[in-house]
């Protein structure tokens, strides 16, 4: 067997009456096979105002928040009561890192027939990527305070349309509802959930997500669902969204639950920096390493403005 710089192994074997024997080429393809891809929410449900503010791993950025003034009745001639300001700090610290390594051999280098470092790099910024979303969204479901009429993990949300079911659209409405009890903003929120969610929202009566509802816009990309809003959010699907263990819940569920998650694009500030991408030689055999590191930080500014939503579908 020869195998020839451009992609082609020809065995060469001898036939029972031919002297000279014959080959049958193998032709290998120049496509490579991309494997499947979960698409990334968490760039757009967070903000991203102290990205330029940070520089290495273990990086703190304290932001002040907005100090709380009182307003006191006035009666003329008496002394007004003043408020003390103070420099109450949240800490947003770049405290997540994650790295990628593999060689490259001379040889693959210089024969293959397709670009290995290429594609192995850009692999490796999915995976970094989709790590960096499971992560942010584990964070925002961990500091979401908004959970009255939410469900727990004893008594979640059944979802559904049978008798005794929550119909989605009124636990989404709910959302928004509380979301106003604390003056959120209206524009810029959001609503992530896994994709059976929005399965069974899909098979309201209404049609809601339906291409004649939305004018035939509805797109995946970035995993958003659809291009309008439903009461007040922005939809988007992913299956990175946290779960809870509900096999022993009532109603019961499964030991891999996921949560929906809701809220307000100012809740949760995201920081993030590739520090380092390099190729170095490797001293043991005849390869490149080609190696990285990737660092982020993430916080939950606004626990009143984030919500979850714990839910069974029987």
């Amino acid at each position: 067997m020869a195998k020839f710089a451009g992609g082609s192994t020809y065995n060469f074997a001898l036939s029972g009456n031919q002297a000279n024997g014959f080959f049958i080429p193998e032709i290998y393809s120049k496509k490579v096979q991309i494997a499947l891809r979960k698409a990334a929410v968490a760039e757009a449900i967070c903000n991203t105002d102290y990205m330029g503010e940070i520089a290495n791993f273990g990086d703190t950025v304290n932001i002040i928040k907005e100090p709380q003034i009182t307003v006191n009745d006035y009666t003329r001639g008496l002394t007004v009561n003043s408020t003390n300001l103070t420099d109450e700090e949240l800490v947003l610290t770049i405290d997540q890192a994650k790295s990628f390594s593999f060689k490259l051999d001379d040889l693959e280098r210089r024969f293959s027939h397709v670009n290995f470092q290429a594609i192995a790099s850009d692999n490796a910024a999915y995976k970094l990527k989709d790590a960096m979303d499971a992560n942010i969204l584990a964070a925002i479901n961990a500091g979401a305070a908004v959970t009255n009429g939410m469900g727990t993990t004893g008594t979640p949300i059944d979802i559904g349309f049978a008798s005794g079911e929550v119909d989605p659209l009124n636990q989404m409405a709910l959302a928004a509802l509380e979301l106003d009890k604390n003056s959120v903003a209206e524009e810029g929120r959001w609503f992530v959930a896994h994709p059976e969610w929005y399965n069974v929202l899909s098979n309201t009566a209404s049609k809601l997500l339906s291409v004649d509802f939305n004018a035939g816009q509805g797109s995946i990309r970035n995993g958003l669902v659809a291009s309008g809003q439903l009461r007040g959010f922005t939809m988007y699907k992913s299956t990175n969204v946290p779960t809870n263990d509900l096999s022993g819940a009532s109603p019961a569920g499964s030991a891999t639950a996921p949560v929906a998650l809701f809220g307000h694009i100012s809740a949760t500030s995201a920081a993030s920096a590739m520090n380092k991408v390099e190729t170095v030689r490797d001293t043991a055999t005849l390869s490149d390493i080609v190696r990285g590191l990737m660092v982020w930080g993430r916080k939950v500014l606004r626990t009143d403005s984030v919500g979850k939503i714990i839910y069974v579908i029987d």
